[in-house]
C-alpha cells in the first residue's frame, strides 16, 4: 500500500487526536473515540478518505531514469 499521509500531516493528526481523546476523557463523552481514528491513520501513514479524492500529503521522490 502506498502512503498518503506526509510527515507534517502525521504530526498534526497525532496532536489533534491526542487532544480529542483527552477532551473526551475530561468531559466523559464518547467523542474521545474519534481521536483514535486520527492517531491510527497517523501511525499507518494511510488515510482512507484521501484515496477517493486522489489526495496525498507525502513527498514524492522522482527518480531520474536514464
Amino acid at each position: 500500500m502506498d502512503k498518503n499521509v506526509g510527515s507534517v500531516d502525521r504530526i498534526v493528526r497525532i496532536v489533534i487526536g491526542i487532544a480529542v481523546m483527552a477532551a473526551g476523557l475530561y468531559y466523559n463523552t464518547w467523542w474521545g473515540l474519534a481521536g483514535i481514528v486520527l492517531v491510527v491513520t497517523a501511525i499507518m501513514n494511510k488515510c482512507p478518505l484521501y484515496i477517493p479524492c486522489g489526495l496525498s500529503t507525502c513527498k514524492i521522490d522522482k527518480e531520474v531514469k536514464e
